[in-house]
């Protein structure tokens, strides 16, 4: 079993315990210390104490089961906006936010992640484009064979008027 499946095997109930996803576990560096990299989130995004609380249980996690020889350095982290969603699971993870959407023909839309048109085959989501001024938002269906890539964003209109409250 490769050291990524087992460290999740281990990483597994506390993420359960707290709601958390994990996205990624990677093992690389090299000279003294070996990087253990987690990249884990929830829905509504996840927080410093959370980050803090999963680092602190996978280290007594993993210095009592030894599984890295020599020094290590463990890094949890969060996506950040430019984590491609891709799996019915990031769908619903990000559902109602702002998302960029890349196509393959090189152009894009903005609008927010209504989710997904069959929750289990993921091979199309709902967009709400915001309209102009005249016209209303709309909503539109992508089908993922023309998606290049899709990403959260953030929308500076709707921050800008939640920051004048």
């Amino acid at each position: 079993m490769a050291l990524e499946s087992v460290i999740a095997s281990l990483l597994q109930p506390i993420t359960d315990d707290m709601g958390v996803d994990i996205l990624k576990i990677s093992i690389g560096g090299g000279g003294r210390s070996q990087l253990v990299r987690v990249i884990v989130d929830c829905a509504g995004g996840i927080g410093s104490d959370r980050l803090e609380r999963i680092s602190r249980g996978l280290a007594l996690q993993l210095d009592a089961e030894d599984l890295i020889k020599g020094a290590f350095r463990l890094e949890v982290t969060s996506p950040g906006l430019d984590w491609p969603l891709q799996t019915v699971a990031d769908f619903r993870r990000y559902k109602n936010e702002w998302i960029n959407v890349s196509f393959l023909d090189g152009s894009s839309q903005e609008g927010r992640n209504l989710g997904l048109v069959d929750a289990e085959d993921g091979s199309g989501f709902r967009l709400l484009v915001p309209g102009r001024k005249a016209a209303g938002d709309k909503e539109i269906v992508v089908d993922m064979v023309d998606v290049c890539k899709v990403v959260r964003a953030i929308n500076w209109q709707e921050v800008s008027r939640k920051s004048k409250k």
